[in-house]
């Protein structure tokens, strides 16, 4: 089946449901309401044609960016139980999924669903890179990761199966990791900027855990069903997690605070994971010296879901241009060559069209055309006919207008 850039609603498969419940999360209700996504069990979801669209989308903005700066690879999703010891973190990580072999043995082996691959990724890089010409260097992935979270919830702001950007990069000195630090830095700001987000911050937080270095940094969007509180100090203009913050000296007067989700985080892991690999590199004079790490991440669907917290109204999502899984939704009762005409120019102009060709009343397709989120909207009909051509809408404003067939190119440029 060839599939061009028209799609006829009526073959779609995952259509608007009338029968959705209303979930925990505006994200959730919409997204399952609009038929971008189904839901198997908590925290886990089944992306329909329009919701991989957009998951897409994403990821080819975030694509875009890391090809600048790092090598693709995709690495499993299954690793072995040892690989997880020899970092001691199959201890400290309560969240991971397990898994056993079938095979009815004494000495079954068990695997982990990879939360993040840092473990996968250092003997990787052991086995080709091991010369000081080699670094610096990075790889990256976009990968389905795991993990055992205990209360799934808020749709895909916090689930058990997730897509996510995992970037590693490899250094021969603390100071060379930190130049690598800032250029991530700048390509993140990048992609937000592509993505259409607004209101996002950067958060720097006390580092823990898994993470060695205190200059740490996450990207948190503004979001009323987010999880962080974010310290917004209003004289520096510096924003805290609130881990990091001393509450005893808060005052309204100097800090904004409000709630934020999570989008992305980058941090510095210095050597931990390659000391444990005892993953080294020859230097000039032919000794062996110690290889720093850094790590970065995107919440892949994870930001689809902040999206649309952040970007609906009453009537549904508000998609922006770069995200949205067609660029216009374009309503008529017939196909007449009128309609062709239309369908022809938007063919011209390179956008794609989702044409509402069911056969149910114009007022279910407007509301169905709200719910979707399709940044413009195209309405075919004899009254557009005899006020001058088809009704033309922007899905984030209340104007409509009508322009003449002839003429449609010139607005969707």
């Amino acid at each position: 089946m060839i599939k061009l850039n028209m799609q006829r609603y009526s073959d779609l498969f995952g259509k608007t449901r009338k029968d959705s419940k209303k979930y925990d999360s505006i994200n959730a209700t919409l997204l399952i309401k609009a038929g971008f996504i189904d839901q198997l069990s908590a925290g886990i979801y089944t992306y329909l044609p329009m919701g991989k669209k957009v998951l897409f989308n994403i990821e080819n903005i975030v694509r875009e960016e890391m090809d600048k700066i790092a090598d693709e690879i995709l690495m499993p999703s299954l690793a072995p139980k040892d690989i997880w010891e020899k970092t001691g973190r199959i201890n400290t990580i309560d969240v991971l999924l397990k898994a056993v072999d079938a095979i009815l043995t004494d000495s079954r082996k068990e695997y982990i669903l990879n939360p993040s691959h840092e473990e996968i990724v250092t003997p990787l890089a052991q086995k080709y890179n091991m010369s000081y010409k080699d670094f610096p260097f990075a790889l990256y992935q976009i990968q389905t990761k795991f993990r055992n979270e205990k209360r799934a919830k808020s749709g895909l702001l916090r689930g058990r199966e997730f897509r996510m950007k995992d970037l590693y990069s490899f250094h021969t000195s603390r100071k060379d990791l930190n130049k690598y630090f800032e250029i991530d830095l700048k390509f993140y700001w990048n992609i937000f900027r592509k993505i259409g987000i607004e209101q996002y911050v950067v958060e720097a937080l006390a580092s823990g855990g898994d993470f060695t270095d205190d200059r740490s940094i996450e990207f948190q969007v503004k979001c009323d069903n987010g999880e962080d509180t974010i310290y917004h100090n209003l004289k520096t203009g510096e924003y805290f997690n609130e881990e990091l913050i001393n509450k005893d000296n808060i005052t309204q007067k100097e800090y904004e605070i409000f709630k934020g989700s999570e989008a992305a985080n980058i941090f510095k892991l210095d050597t931990k994971y390659t000391d444990a690999f005892e993953y080294t590199y020859k230097d000039k004079d032919n000794t062996k010296k110690q290889i720093y790490m850094g790590c970065y991440g995107i919440g892949i669907s994870r930001l689809m879901g902040i999206l649309v917290e952040i970007m609906h109204d009453d009537n549904g999502i508000i998609w922006s241009q770069n995200i949205s899984p067609y660029d216009i939704y374009f309503i008529t009762n017939k196909l007449d060559n009128n309609a062709n005409t239309i369908l022809q120019t938007i063919m011209n102009t390179n956008k794609t069209v989702l044409l509402d060709d069911r056969e149910i009343g114009i007022g279910e397709k407007l509301k169905d055309a709200d719910l979707v989120g399709i940044p413009i909207r195209l309405v075919l009909s004899d009254k557009s006919i005899r006020s001058g051509g088809v009704e033309f809408k922007i899905r984030n404003e209340d104007k409509t207008q009508i322009i003449p067939i002839d003429n449609i190119d010139k607005f969707l440029k």
